[in-house]
């Protein structure tokens, strides 16, 4: 049940992720997605080197180049979700987001089958993990379209407050996330179910992901530096939102790299279920309202879940 255990921790550290993105977003700040996207890749970089440390690996050139569509993509997806904080509550943004699961599972089934391996990979699932992702990816589609109807069916806001809104182009948002999301994590299962297609594993993709996004955080601090005509401090004590924001993310990460590495086409709909928990923790700490269609996704995709653990726990006593 590694995995299995691995992606339940991971949807735990990006929910909790997700919510204090959004208590460290700034509505007032154009930059403040950037300034989090800063935050990230130090957090990401540091460990990233004291992986590099630990384990003693290198690596040339050529190996940034080979991981950077999967860690660019997801890079890009990062800082679009970040910037559609500032214009949609968490409850809406995240479901939106993270149709992703469902869509890179798709991608990777998709090549698994043109490669002749989707066989091997339908060997190992039951009904019951068939069942249990099928409600899963349903509840976060059920979500993503009751946060829609509410979105289309609340007043039109207060002048002072549309800062919080774009309307219908706000969605473009959690949109564009959902597109470069699928692309990397479709690609992360690729290249971790298989380690001979890159000769990369579990480490080497922390690492080249945490230096990837700690080189594209020091390009966004050079790019405040030259817009603001002054240097972002980032650790005042008003951004410690964004410091423990960061910290939830890197944590998530590593759990979700290993899970990926074991299920890919199982993981990637599950971890896509925190978005679930960021839902249950901005209604509880920044008071977004929990409607009833809202709470029956949370119920259908929580069943998913336990389907999921079952299955696994069946099969590890079978084996």
């Amino acid at each position: 049940m590694t995995w299995f255990l691995f992606g339940l921790i991971c949807v735990l550290g990006w929910g909790f992720a997700d919510l204090f993105y959004k208590k460290g977003t700034d509505d007032t700040d154009r930059y403040s997605h950037l300034k989090i996207a800063i935050w990230v890749g130090l957090v990401m970089g540091i460990c990233a080197i004291a992986l590099l440390i630990i384990f003693k690996r290198t690596f040339s050139l050529m190996d940034l180049v080979k991981y950077s569509p999967a860690s660019l993509s997801y890079i890009i997806s990062m800082v679009i979700g970040y910037a559609g904080l500032r214009y949609l509550e968490v409850s809406i943004i995240s479901p939106v987001q993270n149709a992703s699961g469902a869509f890179s599972a798709i991608c990777m089934a998709i090549f698994f089958m043109v490669t002749g391996r989707i066989t091997d990979f339908f060997d190992e699932f039951s009904i019951l993990d068939i069942t249990g992702t099928i409600l899963i990816v349903a509840g976060v589609i059920i979500l993503a379209v009751a946060e829609k109807r509410l979105a289309d069916m609340e007043k039109p806001l207060p002048k002072e407050d549309r800062k919080y809104r774009l309307g219908a182009l706000a969605l473009l948002f959690p949109i564009l996330y959902c597109v470069f999301d699928t692309i990397g994590t479709a690609a992360d299962g690729i290249i971790l179910s298989d380690e001979s297609l890159l000769g990369l594993d579990e480490i080497d993709v922390l690492i080249l992901y945490g230096l990837t996004f700690f080189a594209a955080g020091i390009v966004c601090f050079f790019f405040l530096w030259i817009k603001n005509k002054k240097p972002y401090n980032p650790f005042r004590k008003s951004e410690k939102n964004k410091i423990i924001a960061s910290c939830c993310e890197e944590f998530g990460q590593i759990f979700y790299v290993y899970a990926m590495a074991e299920n890919p086409v199982l993981v990637a709909p599950m971890v896509a279920s925190y978005c679930i928990v960021s839902v249950i923790l901005s209604r509880i700490f920044l008071k977004e309202k929990l409607k009833p269609l809202q709470l029956v996704s949370v119920i259908v995709v929580i069943i998913g879940i336990v389907i999921l653990g079952i299955a696994e726990g069946i099969a590890e006593g079978s084996a």
